[in-house]
C-alpha cells in the first residue's frame, strides 16, 4: 500500500500537497476517534458506580472529541472533492500534452479505445477513489491501534487480546490478496480490451454490417467479451475469499474474548464495565475490520489504472538535437537513410521499409513518389514530418537535420493532405480555422474559395457554421477534401506533401480537388505519392520506389525512353484506361 500511495501522490501532480494534507487530517481524525472510543472505558465505570462519579466529566470529554472527529471529517470531503476533481482535471491535461509530445509511430501501435480507456476510465478509477480509499484503510487501522494503547492503561490483558485479534488473519489474507492482485490486473486489462473493440465496433459498424459481422458473428468482440466473463468470475471468486475469512476471524475472535471477559468477571478478576465497554468497541471496529479485504481488494484496481496511466506518462518524446536548428530554406534532403517500424523489434535486414535512399529535392519544385504499394512512399513523406527517426542516416530540410528542431517549428513549416480526410465534429469554419487559430472569418473563407469550397458551402443550411459530424460524415469524399485543402491553403505552409488526394473521387469531384491543389501548391516545395501517372507527368521529378529502394529517378519523358520500371507502369496503366466492361 505505501508503493501505490507513493505513485498515487506522483500521479496527483501539483495537487500532492492536498492529498497529503488530507492523509494528515485523516489519521489525526482517526487517532480522535480512537480516543473516543477509549474514553468509554472511565464513562461506563461512571455509569456502574453509584454516585455516577465523574460522569459528567467523561460524557463532555467523549462530545468533545466526536464534536472534532466532526469537523475534522467535514474538512476531509471538502478537500477529497476538490482534490478529485483538480486532479482529474491536471492529470488529462497533462496525458493530453503526453500526447502532443509522444511520437506518432507510438501513438499509431495503440487503439483508440484503449488510450480512450486510460484518458477516461483510468482517470475516473483513480480520482474517484485514491482519497476515500485511503481513508477507509486509515480509519479501519488507525483508530482500533489508537484505542488498544488506550486499553493498555485499563487492563493489559484485554489489550493483548485485541493485538491477537485484529491481525490474526492477516497471514492468510496477504496470500490470498496476492493471488487476487494478480487476477484483478487481468481483469481491468480485459476490462480495457473490451472498452476498445466496442468503440473500434461502434465506428466500423457500417463495414461490419455490410460484411455480416454484427451480433454474435463479431468475432474480436465476442471474444474479448467472453474472456472478460471468465476473468470477472474467477476474480470475483478470489476476492470473496479473503472477504469472507476476515470476517469469520474478526467474529469467532469476538465470541473468544468475551467467553475469557465472562471467565474473568466471573471470577472477580475483571469489572462488569470495562467489559461492556470492551464489546461496544469490539462490536463498532468489528464491521470494518470484515470489510477490509474487500477495501484492501480497491487497491489492486487503483494500481491497474496507475500503471497504464504510468505507461503512456513514461514513453519519452523523440529527442531535439542540441543546439537548435533554424530552418531558412525548404529543400528537403534525405542522405543515406534506412528506416524500420518500431526500432527495435525488427533487425536492420530484410524488414527494413527504407534501404539506403538518398535524394534532394529543391525547393519550389514538385517531385512525385511513385511505386507499388508497401515499396516505402508513405513512409517518405512520414519521415519529412518526423513520425519516427530513421535508424541510418538523416532527413534534412534546408541543410538543417529536423532532429535538432522542434516538433512545433517543423510542423509549422508543413501541411498535409492525406487521401482519408479527417474532420472534426465542429462547425466546417472551426474545422478550416484548425490551421490557424486566430484567423479572421474573410481569412477562412478566403482560404474555402481558393480551395473551391465556398460554393457548397455558401448552400448548406447553416453555412460555414453548419457541424460536419462525427469524421465529417455528413459531407461527401470530395467535400471533406477541399474542406482539408482549404486548411492547408489557410496554413500557407512552404512545404505541402499531398498523399494522392483525388485518387477515390469521381471525375467531377476530382476537377474540383485538382483544381484546389493547383492553388495550394502554388510557390512551394511539394510532394506527392502518386498511383496515377497521368497526375505526375509535369512532375519536375519522379522517384520510382520498389522494395524501400529508388530504382529510377528522372522528369516523365527520361523515365519513360529509359524503358524500365516506370515505363512499364505507364504502359500498365495506359492499357488499363482502355478496358472495357
Amino acid at each position: 500500500m505505501i508503493s501505490t500511495y507513493r505513485r498515487m501522490i506522483r500521479a496527483a501532480g501539483s495537487q500532492a500537497h492536498m492529498l497529503k494534507r488530507a492523509v494528515r487530517l485523516v489519521i489525526l481524525s482517526a487517532i480522535v476517534q480512537g480516543i473516543a472510543y477509549g474514553m468509554l472505558f472511565p464513562l461506563f465505570r461512571s455509569l456502574l458506580t453509584p454516585d455516577g462519579e465523574g460522569l459528567l466529566l467523561y460524557a463532555g470529554i467523549l462530545i468533545g472529541f466526536i464534536v472534532l472527529d466532526g469537523i475534522l471529517r467535514l474538512i476531509i470531503l471538502k478537500d477529497d472533492w476538490e482534490t478529485q476533481m483538480l486532479t482529474g482535471h491536471e492529470a488529462r491535461l497533462r496525458l493530453g500534452e503526453q500526447l502532443r509530445r509522444m511520437p506518432l509511430e507510438y501513438l499509431n501501435s495503440r487503439q483508440a479505445g484503449d488510450l480512450n480507456v486510460v484518458l477516461s476510465g483510468d482517470v475516473n478509477d483513480l480520482v474517484m477513489i485514491m482519497g476515500g480509499l485511503y481513508n477507509m484503510v486509515l480509519y479501519t487501522i488507525i483508530a482500533p491501534v489508537t484505542t488498544i494503547v488506550i486499553t493498555l492503561f485499563v487492563d493489559w490483558r484485554l489489550a493483548l487480546m485485541l493485538i491477537v485479534l485484529f491481525p490474526l488473519a492477516t497471514p492468510f489474507y496477504q496470500r490470498i490478496r496476492n493471488i487476487a492482485a494478480r487476477e484483478n490486473r487481468v481483469t481491468s486489462a480485459a476490462t480495457a480490451l473490451v472498452t476498445a473493440n466496442l468503440i473500434e465496433y461502434a465506428q466500423g459498424l457500417g463495414v461490419l454490417r455490410a460484411t455480416r459481422q454484427v451480433g454474435t458473428q463479431s468475432v474480436r468482440l465476442q471474444n474479448s467479451l467472453a474472456h472478460l466473463r471468465r476473468q470477472q468470475t474467477m476474480a470475483a471468486n478470489w476476492n470473496i475469499a479473503p472477504g469472507i475469512m476476515i470476517a469469520t476471524v474478526v467474529q469467532m475472535g469476538i465470541l473468544v474474548v468475551t467467553a475469557i471477559g465472562v471467565v474473568w468477571i466471573l471470577g472477580g478478576g475483571l469489572s462488569v464495565a470495562i467489559m461492556l465497554a470492551l464489546l461496544a468497541i469490539m462490536v463498532r471496529f468489528a464491521e470494518p475490520l470484515s470489510h477490509f479485504a474487500n477495501i484492501a481488494s480497491m487497491f489492486d484496481f487503483m494500481e491497474a489504472a496507475l500503471e497504464r496511466i504510468d505507461v503512456l506518462s513514461s514513453v519519452e518524446p523523440l529527442p531535439v538535437k542540441t543546439p537548435h536548428g533554424q530552418i531558412e530554406s525548404f529543400d528537403i534532403t534525405f542522405d543515406r537513410v534506412d528506416f524500420v517500424y518500431e526500432a527495435g523489434v525488427a533487425e536492420m535486414n530484410g524488414d527494413r521499409v527504407l534501404r539506403d535512399i538518398s535524394f534532394t529535392l529543391p525547393e519550389r519544385s514538385l517531385t512525385a513518389l511513385v511505386g507499388p504499394s508497401g515499396s516505402g512512399k508513405t513512409t517518405i513523406t512520414k519521415l519529412i514530418t518526423r513520425y519516427a527517426d530513421p535508424q541510418k542516416g538523416s532527413v534534412n530540410i534546408g541543410g538543417v537535420d529536423i532532429r535538432s528542431v522542434t516538433p512545433e517549428t517543423l510542423m509549422h513549416h508543413i501541411s498535409v493532405v492525406f487521401q482519408d480526410v479527417y474532420l472534426f465534429d465542429d462547425s466546417i469554419r472551426n474545422n478550416i480555422r484548425m490551421a490557424k487559430p486566430d484567423a479572421t472569418d474573410a481569412e477562412v473563407e478566403a482560404a474555402a474559395e481558393a480551395a473551391n469550397c465556398h460554393e457548397f458551402i455558401t448552400r448548406l443550411p447553416q453555412g460555414y457554421d453548419t457541424t460536419v459530424g462525427e469524421i465529417g460524415g455528413s459531407l461527401s469524399g470530395g467535400e471533406r477534401q477541399r474542406i482539408s485543402i482549404a486548411r492547408a491553403i489557410l496554413k500557407d505552409a512552404p512545404i505541402v506533401l499531398l498523399d494522392e488526394p483525388t485518387s477515390a473521387l469521381d471525375t467531377e469531384s476530382e476537377v474540383a480537388v485538382q483544381r484546389a491543389i493547383d492553388k495550394l501548391v502554388e510557390n512551394k516545395t511539394v510532394v506527392v505519392i502518386a498511383h496515377r501517372l497521368s497526375t505526375v507527368v509535369a512532375a519536375d521529378m519522379i522517384l520510382v520506389l520498389e522494395d524501400g529502394r529508388i530504382v529510377e529517378q528522372g522528369k516523365h519523358d527520361a523515365l519513360l525512353s529509359g524503358n524500365g520500371r516506370y515505363a512499364a507502369m505507364w504502359n500498365a496503366q495506359q492499357q488499363a484506361r482502355r478496358w472495357k466492361v
